[in-house]
C-alpha cells in the first residue's frame, strides 16, 4: 500500500503522520547493512501523487542497502525526552525509480515546494511501500503509553505502573479507523 491508501482508510493516522514525518522534514530511515547490521541514517521524505518518496546521495551506503535489501523502517525525529509528540514509524520496503522522467517530476516538486532541486539521473530516488504504521505517544503526567497499529487496525494503551514499566494493553478507540476484523465494526 502506498501514502494515499493510508490517508484515505486511517486519515487521523495519516494527519499524525504528516506532521511527525513531513512537518521537521527529516526522518531517520534503518536499511540492513551488507554484514546484516541495522545502519540508521538521515533522509528528507516528501508525499508526492499519493507516494511517499525518499531520495538519497547518489551512491550512498543506505542507498546501496536498499538496492540489495528493500526492508526499510522510516522513523520521526524525537526532539524531547518525554514522549508527548510521539513516535511515528512505518515498516515497509523501498522501490527504487530510476525512471529519469519520474525523477524529473520529483525534483520539480521538490524544488517548488523545498527551494533545493535535485539532479535527475544523480541521486537515488525510492517509493516506500507501506506494510505497517505504528504511532505511539506518552503521557508525561501519568506515564500511559498509547499505541496505534495498522493493518488491521489496533489501538491500546497501557498505563504507567512506575518509571520503568507499564501495565498490559487496555483497548481504546481514539485515533483508527476501525476495520471489519475490530471488535468496534461489530456494534
Amino acid at each position: 500500500m502506498d501514502w494515499s491508501d493510508l490517508e484515505r482508510r486511517q486519515p487521523t493516522l495519516a494527519g499524525l503522520g504528516r506532521r511527525r514525518l513531513l512537518g521537521p522534514g527529516v526522518v531517520l530511515v534503518a536499511t540492513i547493512r551488507g554484514d546484516g547490521t541495522p545502519r540508521l541514517s538521515p533522509v528528507e521524505p516528501f508525499v508526492l501523487d499519493g507516494t511517499l518518496w525518499l531520495s538519497m546521495l547518489w551512491h550512498s551506503r543506505k542507498a546501496a542497502d536498499l538496492q540489495r535489501d528493500p526492508r526499510i523502517l522510516v522513523h520521526s525525529v524525537i526532539t524531547s525526552r518525554d514522549g508527548g509528540e510521539g513516535e511515528f514509524k512505518i515498516r515497509g520496503t523501498a522501490r527504487a525509480e530510476g525512471d529519469e522522467a519520474v525523477q524529473a517530476r520529483y525534483a520539480a516538486a521538490v524544488g517548488a515546494s523545498l527551494g533545493w532541486t535535485p539532479g535527475p539521473g544523480r541521486f537515488h530516488l525510492f517509493a516506500v511501500g507501506i506494510a505497517e504504521v505504528t504511532f505511539i505517544r506518552y503521557d508525561d503526567t501519568t506515564g500511559d503509553q498509547h499505541v496505534a497499529r495498522w493493518p488491521p487496525p489496533r489501538e491500546f494503551i497501557r498505563r504507567g505502573t512506575s518509571a520503568t514499566s507499564l501495565g498490559g494493553a487496555e483497548p481504546v478507540e481514539d485515533i483508527l479507523v476501525p476495520g471489519p476484523e475490530s471488535p468496534a465494526a461489530g456494534r
